[in-house]
């Protein structure tokens, strides 16, 4: 009996290195994809090409309704972390290495960012970690006003509409200033899955999704139940 409680016990161990050695290869590997990309272009570079877009939204044209919809949904944490999540990030992993996927990767809101700015929309574990190192580039050369301004400016909404101004002028033809509390709420969720909440090809799970973006609103302070359901 004891020599296979030492034999499990020198195979955890075994595991244990080996996870270590793995973990430290795709740091390595996910860092030399970070500085790849700087190198092809800056992060500043990158930054200012997005906002000189003549459809480029700043967040004084965006109703705080909408920003607080994106928040409570997408990242509720954001103001509090820099740059990841880690409880989030922890979630996601357990859920992972169970499922041996990657299909809850934990993104914090700055992620995303990096993500759509320099990455590809691939689910690897190099790619992710490339993510990580970039976010925190961002965190430290940008406020947390202008890497939220940043995101919703640059991510995907269905039918073929990137960032915000593209979103509300093809699916209510109006402004980011003058959609409704509705329309707002509504908006926020597609990005999630755009696939499966664009108002073209699905408004009912668009319609659903909107009432979860609500009671997330809710759930984190952001809306009173009558607000909500007014809603």
């Amino acid at each position: 009996m004891r020599f296979f409680l030492n034999l499990l016990k020198r195979l955890l161990v075994l595991a244990l290195a080996a996870a270590l050695v793995a973990g430290g290869l795709l740091t390595v590997r996910g860092y030399q994809l970070y500085r790849r990309a700087l190198e092809d272009q800056s992060l500043e570079a990158t930054v200012d090409a997005i906002r000189s877009a003549p459809d480029y939204a700043p967040l004084s044209d965006l109703p705080q309704l909408y920003l607080n919809a994106v928040i409570a949904v997408e990242d509720h944490r954001f103001t509090q972390h820099g740059g990841i999540d880690l409880i989030a990030i922890t979630r996601a992993a357990i859920y992972d290495l169970a499922t041996g996927t990657l299909d809850q990767g934990g993104s914090t809101i700055t992620q995303q960012v990096a993500k759509n700015l320099f990455f590809t929309q691939e689910k690897e574990f190099t790619r992710k970690i490339a993510e990580v190192f970039m976010a925190f580039a961002l965190e430290r050369h940008y406020t947390k006003g202008e890497i939220l301004e940043l995101y919703v400016n640059t991510i995907y909404f269905g039918d073929g509409y990137y960032g915000v101004t593209e979103a509300c002028a093809g699916y209510f033809g109006k402004t980011p200033a003058e959609i409704t509390p509705y329309e707002a709420t509504l908006l926020a969720g597609i990005p999630n899955a755009p696939s499966v909440y664009s108002l073209s090809a699905n408004p009912d799970l668009a319609d659903q999704r909107q009432d979860y973006v609500v009671r997330q609103m809710v759930k984190y302070g952001y809306l009173t139940d009558e607000e909500a359901a007014a809603l």
